[in-house]
């Protein structure tokens, strides 16, 4: 049994969510989540952690 089982995943290939047995390999989705409309806002979450994580960085190296 794959540890995948239940969870939903986006491909960003297809963009779409997928969950099992329909899953694109590993290096074209994110996730796993706990339901499909989670996977379906994968990218936001990504957007917002990277933007995060700039400001972050950004305070850490005293640009702001």
């Amino acid at each position: 049994m794959s540890d995948s089982v239940g969870r939903f995943f986006w491909c960003i290939r297809h963009n779409r969510v997928e969950t099992e047995p329909d899953l694109c390999p590993a290096k074209h989705r994110i996730g796993p989540f706990a339901s499909a409309d989670d996977a379906s806002h994968a990218l936001e979450k990504v957007q917002e952690r990277n933007e995060a994580w700039e400001a972050e960085d950004a305070r850490w190296t005293g640009e702001r």
